[in-house]
């Protein structure tokens, strides 16, 4: 019996956790609602409230408390019955119908390609298409299967290569004690498209549960299994004669899931730029709020902010004035056709210097985006 107590001793702290972290399966999907599955999303500031925990807390029995966070704005999230969506087109219904084969679809949802070089191409009404294993299938797991898009007019499908090529979103079970799993996936347009444009990404998707535990947001408490989820992407665009590949910075999700919410209770992206994981995006679930806009206070920044040297020369850094007590800011720096550049927080007003490494190679026109708790302005900076 002695001999048997430190074996004890050692597995117990296994079995609570088996019993306390939550374990996601195919019924927390949104693929099964009957009907439309609406799901409210607030939109957060990137920068984090002080008192944040850090990322980097990952273990069992955790506690995350984000209830500070504060909404800028909402969406909702809306998961259409196939039906929906494939009795407006044949071709959708023949490629994600029930004769679709491998790339046959349960449920579809109104979506942006996840694309840096989508809005290249003159598309409107974007779907994404997902696949939810039966109860009964060896492996369980919810995926991509496909895109659609209306290009002058007309329904346009885009499948992945081949079923092996698609973007597995998640295995189930899922828990703190899966393990971590990668998928690569490759989607290109399809021919009929060709004389319009060409997209295509390749990516690489790791999910990792890094931990369990008890997270509040304004929403509410609950019990959650965090998964971070790492994707390397590879786009390819080809517009007007003009063709271009690049690498996109390693982006991050960590997401906390918990039992019948069908999508996750809080999303937090980062974005791996000159080095430095930073945040981009923070969205929770959450019910029907009141924003308060922030118009008045945006006019107060917009009036101090200043970009100069305007134009800009390649290799020299960029001076921004920001009001002095601004707080916490963050700069984002986009092209265009929206295209990310980098984004950089920083601590406080006054003058700040950002160095020419954060441009990269990029040269042209760009829209620097400044985003406080006070409000939010943007310049535009040519860079020669």
């Amino acid at each position: 019996m002695r001999q048997l107590l430190p074996i004890f001793l050692a597995i117990a702290p296994l079995l609570a956790q088996a019993q306390v972290s939550p374990i996601i399966d195919r019924t927390d999907m949104p693929a099964l609602t009957t009907g439309v599955d609406s799901l409210r999303l607030s939109v957060a500031s990137p920068v984090l409230p002080a008192a944040a925990p850090p990322l980097t807390r990952r273990g069992a029995n955790q506690t995350w408390n984000y209830a500070s966070l504060v909404p800028t704005s909402q969406r909702v999230e809306t998961f259409l019955p196939l039906a929906t969506v494939t009795a407006t087109s044949l071709l959708y219904a023949f490629t994600f119908g029930a004769l679709g084969g491998v790339n046959r679809a349960t449920v579809a949802s109104p979506q942006a390609l996840p694309i840096a070089a989508g809005g290249a191409l003159p598309i409107t009404d974007t779907y994404q298409f997902y696949n939810l294993s039966t109860a009964t299938a060896a492996a369980q797991e919810f995926r991509s299967v496909g895109f659609g898009a209306s290009l002058a007019g007309t329904a346009v499908p885009v499948t992945y290569v081949s079923q092996a090529q698609q973007d597995i979103i998640y295995r189930f079970p899922l828990s703190f004690a899966s393990p971590a799993d990668s998928s690569n996936s490759y989607f290109t347009t399809p021919a009929a498209a060709a004389s319009v444009g060409y997209l295509s990404q390749k990516r690489k998707r790791v999910n990792r549960p890094d931990a369990w535990g008890t997270l509040t947001t304004p929403f509410g408490t609950f019990q959650t299994v965090r998964v971070v989820t790492r994707l390397q992407d590879h786009d390819s665009v080809s517009v007007g004669g003009i063709s271009q590949g690049f690498d996109l910075p390693i982006t991050r999700e960590y997401k906390w899931l918990a039992k019948t919410h069908h999508v996750p209770l809080l999303t937090i992206t980062t974005r791996l730029l000159a080095g430095v994981e930073t945040v981009t995006t923070v969205e929770y679930r959450d019910i029907y709020r009141r924003i308060v806009r922030l118009g008045t206070r945006d006019i107060a920044i917009d009036a101090a902010l200043t970009a100069y040297p305007n134009p800009l020369a390649t290799g020299a850094p960029l001076l921004l004035t920001m009001p002095v007590g601004s707080g916490p800011f963050t700069v984002v720096a986009t092209d265009v056709v929206g295209r990310q550049i980098f984004q950089r927080p920083f601590a406080g007003g006054g003058l700040i210097s950002i160095d020419a490494s954060n441009f990269g190679a990029y040269r042209g026109v760009l829209l620097l985006t400044v985003t406080t708790r006070q409000g939010t302005a943007t310049r535009r900076v040519v860079r020669e």
